[in-house]
Formats: C-alpha cells, structure tokens, sequence
C-alpha cells in the first residue's frame, strides 16, 4: 500500500483536447511538475495525434489517457456501474449538470445544453472510477470550459477534489453558460493566469471563494533560450503570431501597416499562423497592394517561430481578446520588444520599458506604435529586448510557477 506522502504526491491533469500545437504550455507545466517529484497522469477527453507534428507532442499523446477512446458503449458501463455505486453522489451530480446546461434567466443557451451535459457527467463517472484505480489525490483540469465541467462533476460523484485553470478569453465571455462561478465555487482552489484573470473570476465567484483564486502564470523554460539573436538591420521587420481568427486582431493589424508603409517604404510583416480567417487577410493584402510587405507563412514549428522572432525587431499583438499571450512571453525571452494592444493580462507583462502598448480596435494608434518602434535605434532596440528578456525571466519561470502549484496542490488552495 502506497503511503500517505506518496499518495499525495500523485495527482491527475485533465484536458479536453491534449496534447495540441497550441498548448505547448501545459505540457511545461505538466514536465516541471513531474521534475518537482509529482506523479502526473494524463487525461484528456480526445487526442489531436493526427494533426501533431512536434515529436514532444506525440510523446506526450502516447502518455495521455483518452477519455473518449474507450468508446461509447465502455465509457457508458464503467460510467453507470459507478452512479449506480454512487447513487446519491450521482443524483446530485446529475442536478449540477442540468443546471449548468440549463438557460439563463435572458433566455441564453448554457455551455452545450442539458444533453451534452449528460454526456459531461458520464465522462465524469468514468473519471471518478479511473482516479479511484490509479489512487489520484487531486485533479486539475486547464480551461473553464467542459473540461472544469467534467472535474466538477466527478468530484461531486465521488472522485478526487478539484482545482482548474482559467485562460481567457473564452470563459470570460461566456461566464454565466459557462457557470464559471458556480465551478470556482466548488474547487478546492481556481488559478488564474494573471491578475486580471483573478479579477473577472472575481465577478462571478462568491466573495467567500476569493481567497481560493490565485495567480501562476504559464511558463516557458529558461534554458530553451539562449542568448538572443543579434537585432536585425533594416527594415523595420515585424513578426506577428497567432491563429488567423476574429480575437486576434490580424485585419487591424493589416490596415495599420497599410497606413505605416507610406512612411516606413521598407516594412515587412512576417505574419505565422492558419486559421479561418486566411482568404479575408489574403483579400485586404491585395487590396491593400502590400505582397511585398507582408509574408504569410501559415503553421511553422517551434524551431521555426523562433527563427521568425530572430529575424524580427519586435513582435506585434494587435488582439482585440486575449488572456495573456506565450507567445508574448517567448519573444521577450528572445530578446525582442512587443507592440501590443492594453488588454486583459498583457499590461502585467508589457511595459513601456519592454515594448508599446495601444489601445485595442485602433489602426491609428498601431501604426504610430510601428513608426516609434522604426525611429528606436539598434542599441535602444537591443536594450529593450534585454529589458523584456529579464522582465520574462523573473516573472513566467516555468519552474517557479509550479512550485507554487506544488504549494496550492499540498495545501489544497487554503491560504
């Protein structure tokens, strides 16, 4: 029989899609944990392996249990062999569940709708069994969306005692459908990944609950950036990077080089990302006349997007929504300074020593940050980038965020 320091060492992730390109930082996070003696097992409701490139990527899938792998008719008997076990634990479990997918009082559906909620709760049952199995003390889920849905109802049914991380932008637009509240309210303890986060899950928890709602930022690892490329000559060139998608800004992004180009005959803006909005971005450089201004590369991996920031004097984040950028994170571990729009966690980490920041929704404005940034010369380019550099290193240590998870996890969110 394990001991009791043992046990409590052995907790479980659980994710809705994992692992993906796009979340490189919990994989850091899941590693430094794992380096600080936890046993971590995977979950995760689907795996994403046909699209993975990345060979840490597909470790890390073989790693992941996959919740919906099993099957429909084996998730059912495993799911319904534990209600029926747990019978008043799975009444009120399947209560919660009609509540969170029931309407609000303006008529607005909630997060999927009562009968996806029921397949919630059966993917929590079967959870609560394979945490009982395996003797998982604790079960931390990244995002307020299903995946919190699931821990929740599976600690309700029995399972282990809950926390969850809160991104943004999605669960702070959607609270009420998606009862982010009601989530914070029954964890054992919610992260948020910068203050601002805590603050809209403020807006929503009970007042009792905020000494449970606590900051640790993602992370990225020291060691994977060595000293930084040199600042590029010439120019000003430009890396813009994110999913082609309505949030992040990119069409402003276009308009405000249009309006730069005039001064600045030599700008280029390397733009790296795929999403639905490609042919819309493709129509305005047209129209713009800007194919030689500005590159669009689509997916690149992270050895690629790295070389992209060397070749850059700044990253520019023009995003209408967010919650707080890696890639923010990672261009300042590179040395390089940020044009950024003011919004949610980014002025936590942006400051006018490290970068420019402007209003959200202003073409205007991101032009004229373009333009200072073109006047800056080299050296005070350079220190700026040291400036981010070390401003991302004090602060997104990847180790030291998770040890204060180590902290949150031993003390269970209890200040």
């Amino acid at each position: 029989m394990p001991g009791p320091v043992e046990l409590l060492l052995k907790i479980a992730y659980l994710v809705n899609t994992y692992p993906r390109s796009s979340l490189t930082f919990i994989r850091r996070e899941i590693l430094a944990l794992e380096r600080l003696g936890w046993d971590v097992h995977r979950f995760a409701l689907r795996s994403d392996r046909p699209s993975l490139v990345e060979p840490a990527d597909l470790a890390e899938d073989a790693r992941t249990e996959h919740v919906l792998k099993l099957g429909a008719s084996r998730l059912a008997a495993s799911a319904f062999g534990w209600m029926a076990r747990h019978p008043r634990q799975a009444a009120r479990a399947f209560a919660m569940a009609l509540f969170c997918g029931a309407q609000n009082a303006k008529g607005t559906p909630g997060s999927g709708g009562r009968l996806r909620h029921m397949i919630y709760l059966i993917e929590a049952a079967h959870l609560a069994r394979r945490c009982q199995d395996l003797r998982l003390s604790h079960l931390h889920a990244h995002f307020g969306t299903n995946s919190a849905t699931v821990a929740m109802l599976s600690a309700i049914m029995g399972g282990p005692g809950y926390s969850f991380t809160v991104h943004g932008p999605e669960e702070f637009d959607a609270p009420r459908a998606l009862a982010l509240g009601t989530k914070a309210d029954h964890a054992l303890f919610t992260v948020a990944i910068s203050s601002f986060g805590r603050s809209q899950i403020c807006r929503w928890a009970d007042v009792e609950t905020w000494p449970r709602l606590h900051v640790v930022h993602c992370g990225i690892e020291p060691w994977s950036f060595p000293d930084p490329a040199p600042m590029p000559k010439g120019g000003p060139h430009l890396a813009a990077i994110g999913r082609l998608s309505e949030q992040k800004g990119f069409g402003l992004l276009i308009e405000a080089i249009a309006q730069a180009r005039a001064e600045l005959p030599d700008l280029h803006l390397t733009l790296v990302g795929e999403g639905p909005l490609r042919p819309e971005l493709e129509a305005a450089i047209a129209r713009h006349g800007l194919a030689r201004h500005v590159t669009l590369t689509g997916w690149q991996d992270e050895s690629r997007v790295r070389e992209t920031l060397a070749q850059a004097q700044a990253l520019i984040v023009p995003s209408f929504a967010e919650g707080l950028p890696v890639v923010i994170m990672e261009a300042m571990a590179a040395g390089r300074p940020v044009i950024a729009t003011s919004i949610a966690g980014i002025p936590e980490l942006v400051t006018p020593e490290t970068g420019w920041l402007v209003p959200s929704g202003d073409a205007m404005a991101l032009a004229q940050a373009i333009r200072q940034m073109a006047a800056a010369s080299s050296d005070q380019l350079e220190q700026m980038g040291q400036a981010a550099r070390q401003r991302v290193m004090d602060r997104h240590d990847i180790d030291r965020e998770a040890e204060k998870l180590t902290l949150l996890f031993a003390s269970k969110g209890h200040p």
